[in-house]
């Protein structure tokens, strides 16, 4: 079937609101509504977020009575079921909305298919697949997390061009330039949650806020703190509590009196099985995808990254590569843990985009599965 230029115009449209509701919306998706009739524009909305108004639900009341016999697009199939909304196929249908065209199914797979469904049994035109993929690329983080029950997890490595994050000292501030730490703070905004190893902690003392770039309407992200022996110097920041929330993951079995005193201050210490020794990272990343964390940030040094690769269970780099050379073998890679042997047995990437950012280099990537 040939798309209409029109169609696609709008569904554009619908997707660049939706990108409004980033940092917002989880656990939910962003979504974006447009509504027209006759080729003229009448409403438009995006989900701002839990206990606010689906994007389609807003957009129909803006319309009002001339939402009859008017089409709908949407980036995400109606939801079709009582949450903490009503279903906005009911809203749909009691506008007499004449035909909807949406980007993609819902992935979930409790619900996909259902609210296309209901919409043909009331003799609604329904459309789907128009920009498609672009849905599904704004929604990768909903998707994980209601297909697995897991965050999809980015990882984030500042770097020199030879691969360095950290002299043989350990002194890492400032590899790259201040456009590209803004950046990272977008990403941290952009995030449910941000997570650091003990030793990042000890030898940085990070807040793991955001700063650099406005919070806006976004809710500020968790703080984590992978600390399997809860060894973490309670003088450190992260230690003292305070807003965001911060979590400390340790396996079971420490210091009570220690875990006490980081409740007092409003530091949540959670139980995680072992594993070799250390957190469990999978048991872990399933504890927060069951808290609502859909998009997981990964700020830790080359211990907890080379363990999120070794692991499998990482889903997307960012890459900032600063224009310097440390030339030096004993300064610390960005991944370390893993023996390779021939370049077969390496973990694959493959490259989603690469722009400048500053004076350095942000390169994305897929991280695929060995």
């Amino acid at each position: 079937m040939r798309v209409k230029a029109e169609d696609r115009k709008f569904m554009r449209m619908a997707l660049s609101l939706a990108a409004r509701g980033r940092g917002m919306t989880h656990p939910n998706p962003m979504v974006g509504a447009v509504l027209v009739k006759d080729g003229r524009l009448l409403a438009k909305a995006y989900h701002k977020g839990p206990y606010t108004p689906h994007a389609e639900a807003e957009a129909i009341e803006k319309a009002g009575e001339s939402a009859r016999g008017a089409d709908l697009y949407v980036t995400l199939e109606p939801c079709n079921h009582h949450g903490r909304t009503p279903p906005c196929t009911e809203a749909i249908i009691n506008a007499g909305i004449r035909r909807v065209v949406m980007a993609c199914r819902d992935p979930n797979p409790h619900v996909k298919g259902g609210g296309a469904e209901r919409l043909r049994e009331a003799g609604i035109m329904v459309e789907e697949g128009l920009l498609e993929a672009e849905s599904r690329m704004l929604n990768e983080a909903y998707e994980k997390l209601v297909t697995s029950g897991k965050p999809l997890v980015l990882v984030k490595v500042a770097a020199t061009a030879d691969g360095r994050v950290a002299t043989r000292t350990g002194a890492s501030r400032w590899i790259t330039g201040d456009e590209a730490r803004k950046e990272a703070h977008r990403m941290r905004r952009d995030s449910d949650a941000v997570m650091v190893g003990r030793g990042t902690v000890e030898e940085d003392d990070p807040e793991l806020t955001v700063r650099l770039v406005p919070l806006g309407r976004a809710r500020p992200p968790l703080r984590v703190v992978v600390d399997s022996r809860l060894s973490i110097p309670e003088q450190r920041r992260l230690a003292k509590g305070g807003e965001p929330r911060v979590l400390v993951a340790a396996t079971p079995g420490h210091d009570a009196g220690k875990r006490e005193r980081l409740r007092t201050r409003g530091v949540e210490v959670l139980e995680v099985p072992e594993k070799g020794g250390r957190v469990d990272l999978e048991e872990l990343l399933r504890i927060l995808g069951g808290m609502g964390v859909a998009r997981l940030m990964v700020e830790g040094g080359p211990t907890l990254v080379g363990s999120f690769l070794e692991e499998g269970l990482a889903d997307r780099l960012a890459l900032f590569v600063a224009p310097k050379v440390f030339g030096d073998a004993e300064a610390r890679t960005w991944a370390e843990g893993r023996s390779v042997f021939d370049p077969g047995e390496a973990l694959n990437l493959r490259w989603r985009r690469a722009r400048r950012v500053g004076r350095d280099l942000l390169l994305e990537a897929e991280i695929g599965r060995r």
